[in-house]
């Protein structure tokens, strides 16, 4: 007996995985807008690597590190290697590869013209309408300062 076992996404995993690659390509064609368009306006954001500093609402903390990575990071792009969407807490994974080339001073890092390529957790939270509620952000930041400043 052959017996076939098929698996098939909800429509609110898909929906919400969709929401996910929106996010990162707007970022990929930096297009702020259109990332936090994606964001409830009273979302949180944790920059987790960073501190108790980079975390608060997505509207301001988010924006003013995304902004800042977008003018010092010129050609900054991102590949999301996965995604896993978390029933029970109603939120998806991602794991996210994000370079570029550092050509404008960030975060107190004169640039140097040197390229950064660094894997990155994204972990999304989302309201009832489907927004992006909660955003937690981690890699491994002493590597990420070491590409930039060698």
């Amino acid at each position: 007996m052959n017996t076939t076992i098929k698996t098939q996404e909800s429509l609110d995993a898909l929906s919400k995985k969709g929401t996910c690659i929106e996010f990162f390509s707007a970022y990929q064609d930096m297009d702020l807008e259109r990332m936090l368009s994606l964001c409830d306006t009273n979302g949180q954001i944790s920059f987790v690597p960073l501190g108790e500093a980079y975390q608060g609402k997505i509207y301001e903390v988010g924006k003013a590190v995304w902004t800042a990575l977008m003018d010092s990071f010129p050609n900054l792009d991102n590949t999301v290697m996965y995604q896993s969407f978390d029933e029970v807490a109603n939120s998806v994974t991602c794991q996210v590869v994000i370079f570029g080339t550092h050509k404008k001073e960030f975060a107190g890092l004169l640039a140097k013209g040197n390229d950064f390529d660094s894997e990155h957790i994204f972990i999304f939270r989302f309201n009832e309408e489907g927004k992006i509620r909660d955003l937690n952000i981690s890699w491994n930041h002493e590597e990420f300062v070491k590409q930039l400043t060698r």
